[in-house]
């Protein structure tokens, strides 16, 4: 048996009712977002992470639960708005999700 080959994200989604609010909470984090429109699909944020991972925010639906999800970023402490200081923060974001930040 052969050792199974590393994983790798490519995509993550985070769907939101305060779809303005969380893009500007993420940039503040330093995520650098355009807007974009795939078809006739919603109009929704994109950022490319480091390693090519794309980030997206997406207008949620009616009833769509969105706070399930804990999240773990490392970010610069002096590009985040306001700076952080160097180390462990955990942060809220404005649909509830936990956002652990590892400030470096």
């Amino acid at each position: 048996m052969s050792d199974p080959k590393p994983v790798g994200v490519t995509l993550l989604v985070l769907y939101s009712p305060r779809l303005e609010e969380c893009r500007r909470f993420y940039r503040h984090l330093g995520l650098g977002f355009t807007a974009e429109q795939h078809g006739q699909g919603p109009e929704h944020y994109a950022a490319v992470l480091p390693g090519g991972t794309v980030f997206e925010l997406y207008p949620a639906r009616p009833g769509r639960q969105t706070d399930a999800l804990r999240l773990g970023l490392a970010v610069d402490a002096t590009t985040a708005t306001p700076a952080l200081t160097p180390g462990r923060h955990i942060l809220t974001d404005p649909d509830g999700r936990t956002v652990e930040v590892h400030a470096t």
